[in-house]
């Protein structure tokens, strides 16, 4: 059992939770998962689980992929990071800018209410 004696524990009653999920489908019972809870209304919450991170390191990557990476900044904005490419005599710079922004839809789909 778990100690949470210095913690504020608090009981919601009667909320939905949206979960998104790197590791599994539906969350496991019993397992832990980190990540970043946001309140988003009275009676619903988001949870987004996290790339395990660094010790000290303190904007959770909540997206990694191929040509950018997604962290959540500590007031909930999002910051897209692009990775290093590497341009040589075959790199179309069309093909580039076509693969980034399915990414960038398919991270901000995830992460983002409509």
């Amino acid at each position: 059992m778990k100690n949470y004696n210095y913690f504020n524990k608090t009981t919601e009653l009667c909320v939905d939770v949206k979960t998104i999920l790197r590791s599994d489908c539906i969350s496991q019972i019993g397992k832990d998962y980190p990540g970043v809870l946001k309140r988003d209304s009275e009676d619903h919450y988001t949870f987004i689980e996290t790339i395990p991170s660094t010790n000290g390191k303190r904007n959770p990557h909540v997206f990694k992929g191929q040509y950018i990476t997604v962290t959540r900044n500590d007031d909930g904005s999002l910051r897209l990071n692009f990775k290093p490419i590497r341009v040589n005599e075959s790199f179309s710079v069309e093909q580039y800018a076509d693969d980034v922004s399915v990414e960038i839809i398919r991270s901000l789909e995830g992460l983002v209410e409509k």
